[in-house]
């Protein structure tokens, strides 16, 4: 009779002490879901922050703005910023496919803008430019290079600039040259950092050089991991490597990514881009969105990755810039150093950055920002490593 009445008593008792527990843990949740959001809009205003002179107020003749433009039939954002808008007009183009840069000025200043109108467009698909409407059959190579060149129509006739200056990182980089070789007349110069040529063998001697210095150091799991994915052996292995996280993790691990001091994905990009005032928490979130669609359901990698474009744009009619970060495998140093080599230009310097690995303006800004002043805005190639006049 004892354990009947202990039943009775104990076991609905138990449940109670159960529910009450879920439902405080469920509240503590719901809390900082709701702190977590709460701080996000507080970070995100989405307003970039205008120049301020020595009294606070905004900076005569300087310009920070946000803004769309109808590019090409769609709709598409760009940060535009100077301290002087009448000075010399320079369009970036970002990296990716879909990863934008301007949350990265943010957080390393570069001080381009003193000298420079900087136009940071964000190509169709990708961030500010993205857009559930549009269709992957239309996201290719030769759209966003004719995209390229009427962002840079719009920026020439509206700084009244008969020409101006094109920059492409990486991805942008294989957009860039593309643009520049076909409409030289619009550019000053073309400056390429990090600049693709053979992308795919690019990823065979990066993926050559973790797996050796793994080896070198004992480290068991991560050669383990990598020769999961042989990519050197097997073509078709590639896309599954590029899929999965192994590549950034180990490529940030030993210092060869995006930049040479970051060890992290989650605190190097998407803390800076969470953290940028300078979008809305939905302008946010489209950037993930839009790198997810634009590597998922488009074939915009593999057009760069079967591209050898030294094959493709043999020479350039304007001067030309390569920056390259010495320890950069993201996009092989040595491709690029290769490909500039090859190049016809009818001037041309190639930079080293012995600091950096893919991404030498945040990484290097003062060295960087010096020779686009002394370099490229005076048309020479004084300070290069190598060049040709």
């Amino acid at each position: 009779m004892a354990k009947t009445f202990i039943k009775k008593f104990t076991i609905p008792k138990f449940w109670r002490v159960v529910g009450r527990i879920m439902l405080i843990l469920l509240s503590l949740l719901l809390a900082c879901i709701l702190i977590v959001v709460s701080v996000l809009f507080a970070w995100s205003p989405g307003k970039p922050a205008p120049f301020l002179n020595e009294s606070g107020k905004v900076l005569k003749g300087s310009i920070s703005e946000k803004i769309y433009v109808n590019i090409n039939g769609v709709k598409q954002g760009m940060f535009i910023e100077s301290k002087n808008k009448a000075n010399p007009v320079l369009l970036f183009l970002h990296g990716g496919p879909g990863m934008p840069e301007y949350a990265f000025t943010q957080k390393y200043p570069t001080s381009l803008e003193n000298y420079f109108t900087v136009c940071y467009w964000e190509q169709r698909g990708s961030g500010l430019s993205y857009s559930a409407d549009i269709s992957p059959k239309t996201m290719t190579a030769e759209q966003l290079v004719s995209d390229t060149l009427a962002v840079t129509n719009y920026l020439r006739k509206r700084f009244g600039q008969e020409k101006i200056y094109l920059m492409g990182h990486s991805w942008g980089s294989f957009l860039g040259m593309q643009a520049a070789a076909r409409a030289p007349q619009l550019y000053h110069a073309y400056i390429g950092m990090g600049q693709v040529s053979q992308q795919f063998e690019s990823e065979k001697m990066a993926y050559t050089y973790m797996l050796g210095r793994y080896k070198a150091t004992g480290n068991e799991r991560m050669v383990k991991k990598l020769e999961a994915y042989p990519i050197t052996k097997s073509d078709g292995a590639l896309n599954s490597y590029l899929s999965s996280s192994l590549r950034d993790e180990a490529m940030h691990d030993l210092g060869i990514g995006t930049t040479h001091r970051m060890k992290s994905v989650i605190t190097g990009i998407f803390l800076p881009v969470m953290q940028c005032r300078a979008y809305t928490l939905s302008e946010k979130i489209n950037i993930w969105r839009g790198k997810a669609f634009l590597n998922n359901s488009t074939d915009l990698r593999k057009q760069m990755y079967t591209t050898d474009l030294s094959v493709k744009v043999p020479k350039l009619d304007i001067p030309v810039y390569f920056f390259s970060g010495k320890y950069d495998y993201t996009v092989s140093h040595t491709l690029a150093k290769k490909y500039f080599d090859k190049l016809q230009a009818p001037m041309k310097g190639f930079y080293t950055f012995d600091h950096s690995a893919h991404s030498p303006l945040f990484e290097e800004p003062a060295k960087f920002v010096r020779i686009m002043r002394e370099d490229v805005l005076n048309g020479t190639v004084d300070h290069a490593d190598s060049h040709t006049k």
